[in-house]
């Protein structure tokens, strides 16, 4: 059912736990499913430096917490907002139909954590950036 990369990331998931005072906060839930998933992001100069995930779900949901994590990485908030749950179930080589929702989940916690971020600090502007 699932690939072998979906399984060694809900078997060992990458960035779980939470940054303590983090920059941004994302918190998206699936009330039909019952998966919960929490990003947290460390953003330095418009870059996300680290990335950490709490989720409570299924395999898939851990899975996709964990690879949209090692995504955004290193990237910048541009490049973190352009990565779609395409890119996160392609990165898990795939997800199972039934399971799509939960990279629909990751896209949209890291997209809910951004815009924290940006709430709480202001949108940076191209010369700040």
């Amino acid at each position: 059912m699932y690939s072998e990369r979906v399984m060694d990331h809900f078997m060992n998931p990458r960035n779980m736990g939470e940054i303590p005072d983090a920059d941004g906060v994302g918190e998206v839930g699936n009330p039909a499913c019952g998966d919960i998933m929490r990003i947290t992001l460390r953003i330095e100069e418009n870059r996300i430096v680290d990335a950490k995930f709490k989720t409570f779900g299924c395999a898939a949901a851990i899975a996709s917490s964990s690879m949209a994590t090692e995504l955004i990485k290193g990237k910048t908030i541009e490049e973190a907002l352009a990565v779609t749950n395409r890119a996160v179930a392609e990165a898990l080589e795939g997800l199972p139909p039934q399971k799509l929702h939960c990279s629909v989940l990751a896209e949209e916690g890291i997209q809910k954590a951004i815009e924290d971020y940006r709430a709480r600090h202001g949108t940076p502007t191209a010369n700040e950036g």
